[in-house]
């Protein structure tokens, strides 16, 4: 297995996001406000270029060093020009890197674009770039006005339902979603002690990437991982590769209709988030019905902070109410909404990552 990276502890990260959003706020200050509302405008071609980048495969080609324009060009199929354009931009933004003698490499942010790499960005960039998502997003104002999600206008059926109709779209979506989970779970399995349950349920858990980790950090604990059961299907691959085969039980199911019993702690990841307060309440009281005295469930997701810095879980609740229709929620509306599935929040405890650990336990 891979060399685990170091992770600061949580308060020295909030501490490095509270300096970063105050000296963005000086340098908008620095700016005329039209010109700063331009750039802002703009974000939307910097995403398509990164997207375009990663389309093309410009990070792989880059792996073994740097390549003049022409050369990149031909290795990506692509036109030299236009390509030593694409380039010039995304140097511009600090995406990628352009040597003295003009030969484009890579950086620390390029690198994230290599499909091999440690935490590989490449499908994130390629999902949230694709022509489907795009299309959801010029839909915003519509779900703004009236709340609702615009996938079911647009497509005839709910996101989820959606992806089935769509196999590029969903394999980029999930890719996408896998490429995140990567990024944050190192953060919060750094911070937070799991090792204190000695059977660990993962809820909505997919292959079981994120439960892996958890064992691996808790060597004496079990886990059972519980998800659709042609998702599971190919879980027992996963944990194969990484020892846990004896380790864990793999159950077929979904959680609006019941959850496995017999956990000492129940993890969610990102589940209540897609979803609608009534879903995410019949979601939550099948685990309180499942869930014995004495046990914790844990709800890993992004928790609003009360602060008006930027934090990107705001952006995320953009993303719910557009596709899914579901919500980011500060801590009292987690508090509210356990409460009305028969729990009691016990706390929230903050990662390295922008994802907290929600934890609460039967009221």
């Amino acid at each position: 297995m891979p060399t685990k990276p170091k992770v600061p502890p949580a308060r020295v990260v909030r501490v490095v996001e509270r300096v970063r959003s105050e000296l963005s706020r000086l340098s908008r200050r620095m700016v005329p406000p039209p010109a700063e509302m331009l750039e802002l405008m703009l974000g939307t071609w910097v995403s398509q270029a990164i997207q375009a980048a990663a389309a093309l495969g410009i990070a792989d080609a880059l792996a073994e060093g740097p390549l003049p324009a022409t050369e990149l060009a031909k290795r990506v199929d692509a036109n030299s020009d236009a390509v030593d354009r694409l380039m010039r931009a995304l140097v511009s933004r600090g995406v990628f890197r352009r040597h003295r003698d003009g030969r484009y490499g890579l950086n620390a942010l390029a690198d994230t674009l290599r499909s091999d790499s440690e935490t590989s960005m490449r499908a994130a960039g390629l999902f949230y770039g694709s022509r489907q998502q795009r299309e959801h997003w010029t839909h915003l104002l519509d779900a703004v006005k009236t709340g609702k999600p615009v996938v079911e206008s647009l497509r005839g059926k709910e996101f989820f339902e959606y992806l089935g109709d769509d196999p590029e779209f969903a394999g980029l979506f999930n890719d996408a979603m896998t490429s995140i989970s990567e990024m944050a779970m190192q953060p919060v399995v750094a911070g937070y002690d799991f090792s204190r349950y000695p059977t660990i349920v993962d809820v909505g858990g997919g292959h079981g990437r994120l439960l892996a980790a958890i064992l691996d950090s808790a060597p004496t604990a079990r886990g059972v991982l519980y998800d659709m059961p042609d998702v599971v299907a190919d879980a027992p691959k996963l944990l194969a590769e990484f020892g846990l085969s004896e380790r864990v039980t793999v159950q077929g199911g979904s959680f609006f209709e019941n959850v496995p019993g017999g956990g000492d702690a129940y993890v969610m990841k990102n589940i209540i988030h897609d979803w609608a307060e009534e879903q995410a309440l019949s979601i939550l009281r099948n685990v309180r019905a499942a869930i014995k005295p004495g046990a914790t469930l844990l709800l890993l997701e992004f928790v609003i902070p009360d602060h008006d810095g930027d934090f990107v879980g705001k952006w995320v609740d953009l993303e719910m109410l557009v596709v899914a229709g579901g919500r980011e929620r500060t801590a009292e509306q987690y508090r509210a909404l356990l409460a009305k599935a028969g729990f009691r929040m016990t706390g929230v405890v903050q990662t390295a990552a922008p994802i907290s650990v929600v934890e609460a336990v039967p009221a």
